[in-house]
């Protein structure tokens, strides 16, 4: 356990700026353990070899070289053996150094679970740039500023996509490159747009054959992948992450999945999520099977476990429900599902393993590469009943292997660096904070974000928990009002600041309210102008409805509300601010604590 009080861990809070190359060479122990040690030896020639830099891509040049003819991706028809891969992912990265891609340069995804998405992930730092998956769901001004913040010029993406958001962001970019879509076929290219646009197999066509770039980097610490966090506080912020991170992620994804050669993972999860928890590194480091699923179904799940063999997946507990929902369910052998976005509930767990299936619950955020934390089982856990068993399981658990620790620390005022811990009752509340190689590196460009996350040397989550006895952390509440929805972070100021920009909405407050699916879902309680509240009396329905339509063309689908509240006026404080709690309190009961992870 830790002390009661901070200590002396800490960690460069300088952000990731474009115009520079400085990255932190420190460790999340010391800045200065090592080098002035180091730097006293004298280091022989044979010696050097010691010091090799971590990065992912190792994993690929070693799969491909081990077992270069077995099958490292399926994409629908489409199947690639790891030494197809690799000449793949080596095509891409000269054909976007010889397009003038340079080392850090920042390269767009726009796709769903693919081959090529899950290719990008490799070929681009191949490249010496820098990987950006967006999040297929986003609205076009949504895209448009991650575009416009990660300065990002060449994108990769799906034609629908891309044409969804094409008013927004073609100016911005100097070259599309469009990819196959489910069934393998790429699309065409319109003549007035092939100046920019291009099909993915034209792209790399040239560059099938050429030089054998390193499977290597200078420096760990430079930046692999920025992924943006979902604007709970605003605009969303580009998370750094650097090769060592990612490196040591999927080495704690290995082991908290018990990944081997014989996995075959599929990706119910996005791989834009989180950089899809760094487990397309990590399976392809034990040279593991990738199923890419572009979308979510039962049926089509259960198909591809049954003809492929799958026996490894992740995602929200609403991947769960989906899973054993399906008429085609059936009992299974050696199946784990890691889970995370909202604790899984006892009833779940206990359906999952009713069919033979391991459910291992994480927790993390994009800030921590994913998952930080896991729910490790106890040997005494066997012998419980499985509701006690479940109660357990949905807990946030302990740091994973490859992190430092997590703790749960008395709240504190913004920059205040004071750190000291909340007894290990279970039951005091307090924010978990988390150090170790599983932390980002900082927000891209946002040196006071950076700073403020990072007070008192370790990294403020935001969230509120509880530590239990045993070392376990437990999430309670979100400290901001953030809905969990899924596994996607919502921020409730962007919604209701979409809802208010309606001319007949005068007031608005949104909150989570239960979901049995998707664990919340957002809801507007709203109050109108007169005329309005007057024509809402007489008909509900129909400004539920313009509203919610109001909001779909403003936001991503995923954070619309589904059901509208008319107030007279919102519950307030002396000072002006919202009453949520006594909204939630409301919306809750019968459902016991608002828990998500």
């Amino acid at each position: 356990m830790t002390s009661n009080t901070t200590s002396n861990h800490s960690r460069s809070t300088t952000p990731y700026r474009q115009t520079t190359s400085n990255h932190p060479t420190a460790s999340d122990h010391s800045a200065t353990h090592t080098s002035t040690h180091v730097t006293t030896l004298e280091v022989s020639t044979s010696q050097q070899g010691l010091n090799v830099a971590l990065t992912p891509l190792r994993f690929l040049e070693r799969s491909a070289r081990v077992h270069p003819q077995k099958t490292a991706c399926v994409d629908g028809s489409r199947r690639v053996s790891f030494a197809d891969f690799k000449n793949d992912a080596l095509a891409l990265a000269r054909a976007l150094r010889s397009d003038g891609v340079q080392p850090g340069d920042r390269v767009g995804v726009l796709a769903a679970n693919s081959y090529e998405a899950l290719l990008a992930q490799f070929a681009i730092p191949l490249a010496q740039a820098v990987i950006v998956a967006i999040n297929t769901r986003l609205a076009p001004a949504e895209i448009q500023y991650i575009v416009e913040h990660s300065s990002i010029s060449v994108m990769m993406g799906e034609k629908p996509l891309i044409d969804t958001a094409s008013s927004h962001i073609d100016t911005l970019l100097r070259r599309v490159i469009l990819i196959a879509d489910e069934y393998g076929s790429e699309p065409e290219v319109a003549s007035e747009k092939k100046d920019k646009h291009t099909t993915f197999s034209r792209y790399i066509g040239a560059y099938i054959d050429g030089e054998e770039l390193p499977f290597s980097v200078a420096d760990e610490h430079q930046p692999i992948a920025i992924n943006y966090t979902s604007g709970t506080t605003g605009r969303p912020k580009g998370v750094v992450y650097t090769h060592r991170g990612s490196y040591l992620n999927a080495l704690g994804a290995i082991t908290t999945q018990h990944f081997n050669h014989q996995t075959v993972y599929m990706w119910t999860l996005p791989m834009f999520h989180c950089s899809g928890w760094c487990t397309g590194w990590a399976v392809m480091a034990v040279s593991g099977t990738q199923i890419a699923l572009r979308a979510v179904r039962g049926p089509e799940m259960w198909r591809l476990i049954v003809e492929e063999g799958v026996n490894a997946m992740c995602g929200a507990p609403a991947v769960l429900t989906t899973l054993v929902d399906d008429e085609n369910k059936r009992r299974v052998h050696g199946m784990r599902i890691v889970t995370a976005g909202a604790p899984p509930s006892p009833t779940i767990i206990t359906r999952c393993e009713n069919i033979g299936v391991e459910v291992t619950h994480v927790y993390g955020l994009t800030e921590s590469y994913g998952p930080f934390t896991v729910c490790e089982s106890q040997p005494d856990w066997a012998d419980m009943t499985v509701r006690r068993r479940a109660v357990l399981k949905a807990r946030q658990g302990v740091a994973m292997i490859t992190n430092e620790d997590v703790r749960v620390v008395e709240p504190t005022e913004p920059h205040d660096a004071t750190l000291t811990d909340v007894p290990a009752d279970g039951t005091t509340m307090g924010e978990i904070v988390m150090t170790g190689n599983g932390v980002m590196a900082g927000y891209f460009n946002d040196e006071e974000a950076t700073a403020e996350a990072f007070r008192g040397g370790w990294f403020h989550t935001g969230d509120l928990g509880v530590m239990h006895e045993d070392g376990y952390i437990q999430l309670l509440d979100r400290a901001k009002d953030v809905v969990v929805s899924g596994g996607e972070n919502i921020s409730t100021i962007e919604v209701e600041q979409a809802i208010v920009s309606y001319p007949d909405v005068s007031d608005c407050a949104v909150i989570g309210v239960p979901d049995d699916k998707w664990g919340e879902r957002p809801r507007a309680y709203v109050v109108l102008r007169p005329e309005a509240h007057e024509q809402a009396q007489e008909n509900p329905q129909a400004i539920q409805e313009v509203i919610i339509a109001h909001c779909r063309a403003h936001i991503a689908g995923y954070k619309v509300p589904r059901d509208v509240v008319v107030l007279e006026e919102l519950p307030r404080t002396s000072t002006g601010k919202v009453r949520k709690n006594e909204l939630r309190d409301e919306a809750w009961t019968g459902h016991g604590s608002k828990i998500k992870g």
